[in-house]
């Protein structure tokens, strides 16, 4: 397994993670066993970057996790490193309240997270979004308070704006930056990136098949259920679902003249982007997993990476990446 560091006080970790949010949320139902056969695949293959957060399932990944790690062989278990992302406020019924960053609910749901988890420590914990009502500096000292006394191991953010990213840097030791980032959501490219490249903070990329849009494997004629996100996600509706699609097409050629998936070429053009750069993938099977470590072996030259850009520019993509509501909480995009 190749490794990449996240940042420059972050740990090594596998080049690839694993994003188990698919298994416990928002994208419909999920199959408990092939959830945990999953990550022991991962772990087997040499993934050790597991992604989590404690509001997926209201505390359901959190368990499954810490039963896949129970279940796993030793050698494998110990190679785990657990990043978590925590403070987003749901409802029985599943609606989203807001976020909490003051010190106080930043020790409370680290103490939960443990517990859930069966661990002893989380290695990156972060935010999920920024509060608006509590300065970063306050939610990041309270996670570097956990840090001394050995509850956390590394500082992490999440859809953090680059002026954020600053003021968090200057108040503690940042390993890496979780935010979306694909052929279809770059705006990292122009401020926050080269940001977390000055202040040497790693970048671990979710959403890099675009919640299976640019995977190849999603149909116009797909039904999502009432509970998936991507009922609801602009990118899924209408006329931006068949402009969007169109743009997958234009990738399968090119996948198809190197021999290989549509999802294998996204995820390697965001590996080629910089050994800063740690994408996460969102399999929930054992074959998808298969499929998206098979993009490790693949090298996009100049001509490869040119083709890439002209199939799918910056700003190709239609829709807006999350409903009006939910963009309203990203600190990332102010």
């Amino acid at each position: 397994m190749l490794t990449r560091t996240l940042g420059s006080t972050g740990p090594r970790v596998s080049a690839l993670g694993l994003g188990c949010m698919g298994m416990s949320a928002l994208y419909g139902e999920a199959d408990r066993g092939e959830s945990i056969a999953t990550i022991h695949a991962a772990l087997d293959a040499g993934v050790t970057l597991l992604d989590t957060g404690d509001f997926y399932g209201m505390g359901h990944n959190e368990m499954l996790i810490g039963e896949a790690l129970r279940t796993a062989p030793a050698g494998l278990r110990d190679q785990a490193l657990i990043s978590v992302k925590f403070g987003a406020l749901r409802a029985p019924d599943g609606a989203w309240l807001g976020y909490d960053g003051r010190p106080a609910a930043v020790r409370n749901f680290a103490a939960y997270s443990l517990q859930r988890l069966g661990v002893d420590h989380i290695d990156v914990y972060r935010i999920a979004r920024v509060d608006p009502d509590v300065p970063i500096e306050e939610t990041v000292g309270a996670i570097a308070e956990l840090v001394q006394a050995g509850y956390v191991r590394h500082i992490g953010l999440s859809e953090a704006g680059a002026d954020t990213v600053r003021r968090a840097a200057a108040t503690a030791p940042i390993a890496d930056l979780q935010i979306e980032y694909s052929l279809i959501s770059r705006g990292i490219e122009e401020r926050i990136l080269p940001t977390t490249r000055e202040l040497g903070i790693g970048v671990t990329a979710y959403g890099v098949l675009s919640r299976g849009l640019i995977s190849g494997h999603f149909t116009p004629d797909r039904t999502l259920s009432a509970g998936d996100f991507r009922a609801h996600s602009p990118r899924f509706q209408g006329e931006n679902l068949r402009h969007n699609l169109g743009l997958v097409e234009a990738l399968r050629e090119i996948a198809e003249r190197k021999g290989v998936t549509v999802a294998q070429i996204v995820i390697a053009w965001v590996l080629s982007r910089g050994a800063d750069i740690v994408p996460l993938v969102g399999s929930r099977t054992r074959e998808r997993l298969a499929e998206a470590l098979g993009a490790l072996d693949i090298t996009l030259e100049e001509a490869d990476l040119a083709a890439v850009e002209r199939a799918v520019p910056a700003d190709a993509a239609a829709g807006e990446r999350y409903p009006e509501t939910q963009m309203a909480f990203l600190d990332s995009e102010r």
